[in-house]
């Protein structure tokens, strides 16, 4: 697993998805009697947010609330992510719609894969993450979908490394094992994983053909196996017809002369 997180940042985060939760001023009360966090603490993190301009303090109701310089550190990651018209999400939004099942985009992080994105299902019996959660990338349909882009050489090297870093012998990655799956999935042109990470959940997983600032990223239609088997072909097709008109739409690289009509 990664290594656990420095208490101080962990906190600030903790800070501001407190507020994306609650979506109204908080006083220092909230935060310590919802993480337990010393007063002492907690009130001097706070003052040093207020002092960064993250945060706006009222001294009337003794209540903190973030500013437009919060709101405005991440806007350039959407377009990032879903592209300048944002087709990335019109797609994920199209197959949400036609399949009801949650659709996910991850992206390769080193030794795991992370969810960036999510829209959940609308159907009975659903499976779905919060966002930034991580999954290993050896045991994970997404991850074997992004692996298959990548050279056996480079996917030998992130096995060796995986089981450097896990001192579990029965969890340590199996090459053979994992280039199989890499293997049918290039072959296929999609990774169906079932039962992988959770008993009787799956996704039908394909890789975005633009990596955006050289990274992987791969989408998911992802429910209960016994749902997806059932419109199997149907969401392969939908997937693939909607990322060839992603493929199509993507800017050719600079100084790379476009494909012939």
């Amino acid at each position: 697993m990664p290594e656990q997180p420095i208490k101080t940042s962990q906190r600030v985060f903790e800070i501001l998805e407190a507020f994306e939760t609650e979506q109204r001023p908080m006083a220092l009360k909230d935060f310590t009697r919802s993480f337990g966090y010393p007063p002492s603490s907690a009130s001097a993190l706070l003052k040093s947010l207020v002092t960064l301009g993250y945060l706006d303090y009222d001294r009337f109701s003794r209540t903190y609330m973030p500013t437009m310089r919060m709101a405005s550190l991440g806007n350039w990651v959407q377009r990032a992510l879903f592209g300048r018209n944002e087709e990335v999400l019109q797609l994920m939004q199209r197959l949400s719609e036609a399949y009801g099942e949650t659709v996910t985009l991850a992206a390769q992080s080193d030794l795991y894969v992370q969810y960036v994105y999510l829209i959940p299902s609308r159907l009975p019996i659903w499976y779905a993450v919060p966002i930034g959660t991580i999954r290993p990338i050896a045991r994970s349909g997404s991850g074997w979908a992004m692996l298959g882009a990548r050279s056996d050489d480079e996917i030998a090297e992130l096995v060796r490394r995986i089981n450097f870093h896990e001192p579990d012998p029965a969890r340590k990655a199996s090459l053979e094992d994992l280039m199989r799956q890499v293997e049918q999935g290039r072959r296929d042109g999609y990774v169906f994983n079932k039962h992988t990470l959770e008993q009787g959940a799956g996704g039908i997983c394909m890789v975005l053909p633009e990596r955006r600032f050289g990274r992987l990223f791969a989408l998911a239609v992802s429910g209960p196996v016994e749902r997806l088997e059932e419109k199997e072909a149907e969401v392969i097709a939908g997937l693939r017809a909607g990322i060839a008109r992603l493929e199509a739409a993507a800017p050719s690289p600079a100084g790379e002369a476009a494909p012939p009509a």
